[in-house]
């Protein structure tokens, strides 16, 4: 029972940490959560979504990819790191999840918290994750929306731009329960815009 009540109360401050980080601008109410299967009990639906910067992160060959360039679609940061077991057991998931909805309103992003990029790509050789596609962020510029202190973790944006929920910590992304919930956040989220948001 100690146990339960200390996880509870660490995924607590988790959570706490996460909203203090981000409580630039209330943008609009989320209004009435969506059920959540048990498997994404994880997952903290804001009730407010929240206007963050528009960061810039990079490609693994130098270019530049900010948030905005994904507005119109539910968007998935997954944050990782070589240094974090976990993250090993989710990319697969990961990578599965992202070939399932190339056709829909989402983008998955992963972004390594690497300090040193260049054990980026030898890490994924490694592994055999050749085909995971990742962002680089040496330069910590997702600190400026999130606590990047735990890996991994899932924040998502709707399609302007706003925080509206967010993981911390593994999750089973490839559990069958998983989809139908995803889903259902690109259908509330991935249409958001600037000028529909403004008329509620």
């Amino acid at each position: 029972m100690f146990k339960h009540a200390t996880m509870a109360f660490a995924l607590l401050a988790c959570s706490l940490s996460v909203q203090a980080h981000s409580l630039q601008n209330k943008v609009y109410q989320t209004g009435e959560p969506l059920a959540k299967p048990m498997q994404m009990t994880g997952f903290t639906e804001m009730s407010w979504a929240r206007g963050v910067p528009d960061i810039e992160m990079q490609t693994v060959d130098g270019n530049t990819v900010n948030l905005s360039d994904y507005r119109g679609k539910l968007v998935l940061v997954n944050l990782w790191a070589t240094w974090c077991p976990p993250c090993i057991k989710e990319i697969p998931a990961l990578i599965d999840l992202k070939a399932d909805n190339q056709d829909k309103q989402i983008t998955i992003l992963s972004l390594s918290i690497d300090e040193d990029p260049t054990l980026v790509a030898p890490f994924l050789d490694l592994h055999g994750f050749e085909n995971f596609e990742t962002l680089l962020d040496p330069t910590t510029q997702i600190e400026k929306i999130m606590p990047a202190n735990v890996v991994p973790a899932t924040y998502m944006f709707d399609g302007a731009g706003n925080l509206v929920g967010f993981v911390r910590g593994y999750m089973d992304w490839d559990d069958k329960t998983v989809q139908p919930f995803v889903d259902q956040l690109i259908t509330k989220y991935a249409d958001k815009t600037a000028a529909n948001i403004a008329a509620r």
